[in-house]
């Protein structure tokens, strides 16, 4: 029989102190050293921003979002009219939908962001984590994989974005693609950059697995791909998913420059385009597309952590 146990009031304002309120006066005294020591730096575009600042150029920015939103309603709204009354004279007649091809607004540059460093991160995902078990089950494939692992690790995607666009451009011809060269250009940049967090950490994983458990596949007889995802999977998954949080950090983080350095689309372009453009607001803009890459950045690591804690086959683990 279970009873039901009631935590200590005491204990619970003591929780909600260290969970909620640390942060918010930690957050606070932020904003105060900011507000503080910006209106003390001059630029040669102004004043640096200050937190109200800031938030008047980020209600500045969904404004002209929702505007922008409004004219691509119209200009549907104005073929379909036209559409209308051209089937009206002539019911065979052939009718087409253009495209709207307004500027991207700064919410459409955050979501081009976030498709491409999740195509990235999938496509490496994909590729390391079934290597990376090869690798940590057999120190014939480690000893082999190694110095390449090795070699290509600490390159810069700085190094490899030039490659990749003139591999995509030499390969990726087509008169109606299915996607734009840049997207591509930009996703292989980021793939080629989070392959290596998640293949060295799922070989240390499996390479590390408790020798019992592999005695006890041998034992009980169980067929390769059994062993693979009732032992081996299982018992590497904090690893494995340590791996995958670092990968996806670092992709968030190769992907907004290799945007800035290759003028794809994205956040890494509305950051250098506003440091181009020079006008008294550019700044202020950009401070907000830098609080907004770190806010996108911690939530894409919570939601990596909720996924580690689903996943987890021990529930009692502390996983931060």
């Amino acid at each position: 029989m279970k009873f039901f146990t009631f935590q200590n009031p005491k204990e619970q304002i003591e929780h909600l102190t260290r969970s909620l309120g640390v942060p918010l006066i930690a957050f606070a005294i932020f904003l105060g050293l900011w507000h503080v020591s910006a209106a003390h730096i001059e630029t040669s575009l102004g004043k640096v921003p200050g937190p109200a600042a800031v938030w008047e150029q980020a209600n500045g920015l969904w404004k002209e979002h929702k505007a922008e939103r409004v004219k691509e309603v119209a200009f549907y709204q104005r073929q379909e009219e036209r559409n209308a009354k051209k089937l009206a004279k002539n019911p065979d007649a052939k009718v087409k939908i253009r495209d709207y091809t307004g500027k991207p607004t700064y919410i459409d540059q955050i979501f081009t962001s976030l498709k491409t460093v999740f195509a990235g991160f999938f496509l490496a995902s994909v590729i390391a984590i079934p290597l990376g078990i090869i690798c940590g089950l057999s120190n014939t494939m480690y000893t082999a994989m190694n110095p390449i692992i090795q070699l290509f690790k600490p390159v810069s995607p700085l190094a490899w974005l030039p490659i990749v666009t003139l591999v995509v451009s030499a390969l990726y011809n087509s008169n109606d693609p299915m996607f734009a060269k840049s997207f591509v250009n930009s996703a292989i940049t980021v793939t080629l950059c989070c392959l290596w967090p998640t293949l060295i950490n799922t070989i240390v994983g499996v390479s590390t697995m408790d020798s019992d458990l592999t005695n006890v596949s041998k034992v009980l007889r169980l067929s390769w791909w059994t062993q693979i995802t009732k032992i081996v999977i299982p018992s590497s998954i904090p690893m494995m998913f340590t791996g995958l949080r670092l990968s996806l950090s670092v992709g968030w983080m190769v992907l907004i420059a290799a945007e800035m350095l290759a003028q794809n689309p994205g956040l890494g372009k509305f950051v250098w385009d506003e440091f181009q453009n020079g006008s008294s607001q550019s700044l202020g803009r950009i401070m907000v597309a830098v609080l907004t890459i770190g806010l996108i950045g911690f939530l894409l690591d919570r939601v990596m952590l909720a996924l580690q804690k689903a996943f987890s086959w021990d529930s009692n683990a502390t996983i931060r």
